[in-house]
């Protein structure tokens, strides 16, 4: 049977510094953080012990030093909520807790925008005027530079990642029909005129499967790196989706993919394949196509749409939900509303696109555009349409364009606020986040799957968490409520 799909996004957000002065995004990304940890917390340090980007999931290690992505003199800490908040390369990333629900994973997506919201005001009050630092939630500088939004998912190192890579391609090229953040214009060298596209990561991909994630993007990533015991559990890595500031979309994004995650671990799509002709360059088809109806080529010689490829995946998550049962998702109910809202949107996007305006990113920006373009009669080229593009992104509530639309919720402003600070009560980011709140002076430092403890006089002490569905409220309350100090802790978890 399928393991339940513990999951998780990490977005890097764009950053600019405006009002003069140098223009250097690191010192800017580090700036941003440190002001607003020092308004809300101790820092606490990541803890690289465990960090092993080069291993591939393909069964070998990259030669050499340690990739760059491990940067480990740049600002990196753990927040109260589980989730770390670091520099990474040019940029701030915010990487959610561990979450087991799609609905979950959307509620701290948001509590990361908040973060970031209040680290720019934090950041304003030691910034020399008229100097202020701006991020966006988007993927792209418009200078031929992309930045990620990446999925992580909990999955059963049993499974042969051959199987894993088969049947996520043809899924992932053509989920961007619900997933995409929308771009005006193209960056992919050589592609025709794109007046508007639903992705904005298409036009960044070159391989089909590899290792890299700023160079050579591979449509599937092979960092190998559970954060878990890595005998029992695999941490598949996904690069490819787009930073959305829509909730439904951010639903469905997680939600479809930790559904076909589980149809593949329990090998229900052995007798389907979709495996696409030329997957990189259905990629940016898919994107490029507003109309939903351009054919794509399988290896088998016959075509499908994008939107076909959707629906016979639906359908057969419909089959899988009947005979097993979707507790694998948080719960029966909750992934039932993720087999009902793929369907909803499906039967939209086949019947009218325009309505899931208050649902769908790329949707919801191209209307926006779409009705300034025609109101000030220019043409999609026109430099104010990019200007547009980049203002829907902007993570000041009173800057967004994103931020005026009347878009549907699945989480309230109460939720989030508390998410800020709260971590989630049924992963073992709630053991982290719990200790952090109560003990944050005697942690040396934290990462994924431990606590590194610091009780002065005695060696560092590691606890180690290989398990992300222990920990949670429902281990550990009792424990934590009969622990006065931390020395009392690490005695009662040695006993």
């Amino acid at each position: 049977m399928a393991i339940p799909k513990v999951c998780g996004i990490e977005t890097e957000y764009g950053i600019m510094l405006r009002g003069g002065g140098e223009s250097n995004p690191i010192a800017a990304s580090s700036a941003l953080i440190n002001a607003y940890v020092a308004e809300v917390q101790r820092k606490v340090g990541w803890d690289f012990e465990d960090e092993a980007p080069g291993n591939d999931a393909r069964g070998f290690a990259r030669e050499g030093s340690a990739p760059p992505e491990v940067e480990t003199n740049l600002v990196n800490t753990v927040l109260t909520n589980g989730a770390r908040y670091y520099v990474d390369h040019a940029h701030p990333e915010y990487s959610t807790p561990e979450c087991a629900t799609a609905r979950q994973v959307v509620l701290y997506d948001k509590a990361g925008e908040l973060i970031l919201a209040r680290s720019m005001r934090a950041a304003a009050q030691i910034l020399p005027p008229p100097q202020a630092i701006v991020v966006y939630k988007n993927n792209s500088d418009r200078k031929g530079n992309s930045y990620g939004t990446h999925e992580n998912y909990l999955v059963d190192r049993s499974v042969p990642f051959a199987r894993i890579v088969q049947h996520v391609i043809p899924f992932f090229v053509t989920r961007q029909i619900f997933t995409g953040a929308g771009k005006v214009g193209t960056e992919a060298a050589g592609a025709p005129p794109v007046p508007y596209q639903l992705g904005q990561r298409a036009d960044f991909f070159e391989e089909e499967v590899g290792l890299e994630t700023t160079l050579k993007r591979p449509i599937v990533n092979t960092r190998d790196e559970p954060h878990a015991d890595a005998q029992k559990y695999r941490r598949l890595h996904v690069i490819v989706g787009d930073a959305n500031l829509a909730e439904v979309a951010t639903f469905l994004k997680v939600g479809s993919t930790a559904l076909l995650l589980a149809m593949i671990e329990d090998d229900w799509l052995a007798e389907h394949d979709f495996t696409l002709a030329a997957p990189v360059q259905a990629m940016r088809r898919v994107s490029y196509d507003m109309t939903l109806r351009q054919p794509l080529e399988l290896a088998s010689g016959s075509t499908i749409t994008a939107l076909g490829i959707q629906w016979e995946l639906h359908d057969l998550a419909r089959k899988y939900a009947e005979d097993r049962g979707l507790e694998v998702l948080g719960g029966h109910e909750a992934g039932m509303e993720v087999l009902r809202r793929w369907d909803t949107v499906l039967t939209a996007l086949e019947s009218d696109p325009m309505s899931l305006a208050d649902q769908l990113d790329w949707v919801a920006k191209y209307q926006l555009l779409d009705a300034y373009r025609e109101r000030h009669g220019i043409g999609w080229d026109d430099p104010r349409m990019a200007a547009m593009d980049l203002q829907y992104h902007d993570v000041r509530p009173d800057k967004s364009l994103f931020g005026r639309l009347s878009m549907e919720r699945l989480t309230t402003d109460e939720e989030v606020v508390t998410a800020v600070t709260e971590p989630p009560p049924d992963t073992r980011a709630y053991f982290r986040g719990r200790c952090l709140q109560r003990w944050a002076s005697s942690i040396a430092a934290a990462n994924w799957d431990s606590l590194v403890f610091d009780l002065g006089s005695d060696p560092l002490r590691r606890v180690p968490m290989m398990e992300p569905l222990r920990g949670t409220a429902a281990h550990v309350d009792s424990l934590l409520e009969g622990c006065s100090s931390p020395a009392e802790l690490l005695e009662r978890l040695g006993s």
